[in-house]
């Protein structure tokens, strides 16, 4: 049974109109069982609904105990969405008011969220948690390759990752391609002796506590390299590194380190052998061979012809 039906035929005709005026008005309800209103397009839309609000009014609303909008497409797109907005207007906006997704994709075998731009971000996301990650990605089959999170850039420019901050990984980190350190030297982490009072470049040897301690004495056996860090150059890489214990600093074990040097005793040049020095956690030119054996701490990069300075050498211990 039908309650009102209009036919007419002819380009643009419009075969019901219904017009209110008023604050709260409907220009038209339909209530039924099933289907409040049904529209059907034979070459275009089904439905459309225009709105002149700049406040925030839709074009059309949908609300429901369940799902609030069901758009099904058997050819194209389920729900489009679109724009001209220059002021930050979305195309498709997905809002949750409680704990739930603002928006959520799925798909049996194509992408879920399909993400695209030409100059901004083809997917920006944010959080404020104090707990969780802006983004997680899980792959779920325990005998897939495939990674959870992917990423390409084509062309030599650029990275296909890039991190501002701390990069934390629990399991092995493998690389085809080289490792590009800015870092000049390669450290690891030692507990210190007085490790309040020990700077970056200063020379340190073994303790018979096992912790390092700041040289002492000309041509000592024990010296065990510099304290990483002083000047323009800082470790690449420092191994053996332990947070939950703080009296521990990087101690160059090879590579470029800035190093306390006296050359008080004997004028420094480029490519002198170094040997811990009487000045407390200074190293000296080895002029001595006999002597220096076993206790050469590197050479020097830079000449020193007098006084104390912090020199950059290359840490080789003989």
């Amino acid at each position: 049974m039908t309650a009102i039906k209009g036919e007419v035929t002819g380009e643009k005709s419009i075969a019901v109109t219904a017009t209110a005026t008023g604050d709260g008005s409907v220009g038209v309800y339909g209530q039924g069982d099933a289907v409040g209103v049904r529209g059907d397009g034979k070459t275009w839309h089904g439905v459309t609904g225009i709105s002149e609000s700049t406040t925030g009014g839709a074009g059309v609303m949908g609300q429901g105990t369940a799902t609030g909008v069901i758009g099904k497409g058997e050819t194209w797109i389920g729900v489009y969405g679109e724009t001209q907005s220059t002021t930050g207007g979305s195309g498709v906006w997905g809002e949750h008011k409680a704990n739930g997704a603002g928006v959520v994709g799925k798909s049996q075998s194509g992408a879920g969220v399909w993400a695209v731009s030409e100059t901004g971000e083809g997917v920006h996301v944010e959080t404020k948690s104090p707990t969780v990650a802006a983004i997680a990605g899980f792959n779920l089959n325990p005998n897939g390759t495939g990674a959870a999170i992917y990423g390409k850039k084509e062309g030599p420019q650029g990275h296909a990752g890039f991190f501002i901050g701390h990069v934390h990984v629990t399991g092995n980190l493998t690389a085809d391609g080289d490792i590009l350190l800015s870092g000049a030297d390669c450290a690891e982490d030692f507990d210190i002796a007085e490790v309040d009072s020990v700077e970056p470049g200063t020379v340190m040897v073994i303790g018979e506590d096992g912790a390092l301690h700041q040289s002492q004495q000309a041509y000592d056996r024990r010296v065990a390299g510099v304290i990483s860090g002083a000047g323009t150059y800082k470790a690449g890489i420092i191994l053996d590194k332990q947070d939950s214990r703080p009296n521990r600093k990087p101690m160059a074990l090879f590579g470029k380190v800035y190093c306390k040097v006296d050359a008080s005793y004997a004028p420094i040049g480029v490519g002198d052998l170094l040997t811990t020095a009487p000045t407390p956690g200074h190293a000296m030119k080895a002029t001595d061979p006999l002597k220096a054996f076993g206790a050469v701490i590197g050479k020097a990069l830079r000449p020193l012809r007098d006084g104390q300075a912090l020199v950059p050498i290359l840490i080789a211990l003989q």
